[in-house]
């Protein structure tokens, strides 16, 4: 592989001016745009003109173009040709999926998915569109392949699964996929910059710009990035997902989340930095933790080898506390007593995040599910923070375990 660094790629885009010359670009709110010739309207409808052709635009649900402007820049970090932002991260995976996929065709999905993409998959989809999926453990290759059939489409992984922290083999995936006639669609919301799928073979990839990306728990987005072909695709009047469904992204929400890529870097960095730390202390004490930054995790080899460099290994790790009450008692003592971060679900936040991801984001699979998935009772995702510093949250942290009497003697 190339060498590829996600900011040199941003940094090389076309700036964005204002309305007016200013630095930031202009927040678009129009629901409908004007042409100056009537002839050009029926141009529009008809795809010949668009903001790639002729800088045009028809109406806010087709393309907007500060929406327009951050697509360009999320596809600029994936080395996408093209990419666009929606509504939600779970509209970016549906308008993605239902784009490549019709009725009677079939889907192979990793097993350790999201919990709300676990339920469409196995769910939705199957009941309101006719499509099938096979759930397999995206980690055995010969399991993967063995699950494609002539009608499936896709195959879809997390680049880092939730909650469990490993890690797809994107390159050969990516062939299995291929050598079926298939895509290979990423999710890679756990690890913007860290991975880029499409420069591993990826043909497609996801964001749920509502975490790392964004970092302000203040907006709920997603992103798709992939050919121009793809992106045109969804956004075409007869058949286009995004078109049709409508998960159209507000220009307001588009602005503020451009506004802040420009330290995207430093904060991802700053995340995994704190991750491997707490993740190697926590090792070090002989607590069951899990982090891919760790040489001890079964997919650091392979982590290490697609990562690109500068970013660590992402700002997620798990501990494992055995049992749902142990885990509860944890983040109680964390949050309530020590301040160390806040029980809330969703991650990439400034603040600490943590979750007994098989009560609540896993909550979707029954427990047969989860144990297949390699989610235990116990298991706390903590989405590290970085407020505060790191040595006052270590000494949080160490707090909380004393008081569970998890600490050995003498520390």
């Amino acid at each position: 592989m190339q060498h590829f660094d996600p900011i040199e790629s941003l940094a090389n885009m076309r700036h964005e001016f204002g309305e007016h010359g200013g630095v930031n670009m202009s927040i678009e709110t129009s629901t409908t745009f004007t042409v100056m010739d009537a002839e050009t309207m029926p141009e529009i409808f008809q795809g010949h003109f668009g903001p790639e052709q002729g800088g045009c635009y028809l109406y806010g649900r087709h393309f907007n173009p500060t929406v327009y402007v951050l697509g360009r820049q999320i596809a600029a970090l994936e080395g996408a040709e093209s990419g666009y932002c929606t509504a939600s991260g779970m509209s970016a995976i549906a308008g993605t999926v239902m784009q490549l996929c019709s009725s009677g065709d079939h889907i192979v999905s990793s097993s350790t998915v999201y919990g709300g993409t676990f339920a469409l998959f196995k769910e939705y989809l199957p009941e309101k569109c006719g499509l099938s999926v096979s759930f397999v453990d995206a980690g055995d290759l010969s399991a993967v392949e063995a699950a494609f059939t002539e009608r499936t489409k896709l195959l879809y992984v997390e680049a880092m699964s939730n909650p469990t922290l490993r890690v797809a083999d994107i390159p050969r995936l990516a062939k299995i996929a291929h050598a079926h006639g298939a895509q290979l669609v990423v999710d890679n919301t756990f690890c913007p910059l860290i991975l880029s799928p499409l420069q591993l073979g990826a043909d497609i990839v996801i964001h749920s710009l509502t975490k790392f990306i964004n970092g302000a728990s203040d907006a709920i987005a997603g992103a798709v990035c992939g050919s121009t072909d793809f992106i045109s695709s969804l956004m075409d009047l007869h058949q286009g997902s995004f078109m049709l469904l409508g998960p159209t992204m507000d220009p307001r929400v588009a602005y503020s989340i451009s506004m802040r890529l420009a330290h995207l870097g430093l904060r991802v960095s700053e995340h995994s930095r704190r991750a491997l730390t707490f993740a190697s202390r926590l090792e070090e004490l002989g607590l069951p933790v899990i982090y891919p930054g760790l040489p001890t995790h079964p997919d650091h080899t392979l982590l290490d080898g697609m990562r690109n460099q500068g970013y660590g290994w992402g700002g997620i790790f798990c501990v494992d506390l055995e049992t749902s009450a142990e885990a509860s008692t944890f983040m109680e003592l964390l949050q309530n007593k020590d301040r160390f971060g806040l029980m809330a679900v969703s991650l990439g936040f400034f603040e600490t995040l943590l979750s007994c991801s098989a009560l609540s984001t896993s909550s979707e699979m029954t427990p047969e599910e989860q144990a297949r998935a390699g989610i235990r009772p116990g298991l706390v995702r903590v989405s590290i923070g970085y407020t505060g510093s790191l040595e006052q949250r270590w000494s949080q942290m160490e707090d909380a375990l004393r008081k569970m009497g998890r600490l050995p003697a003498g520390s």
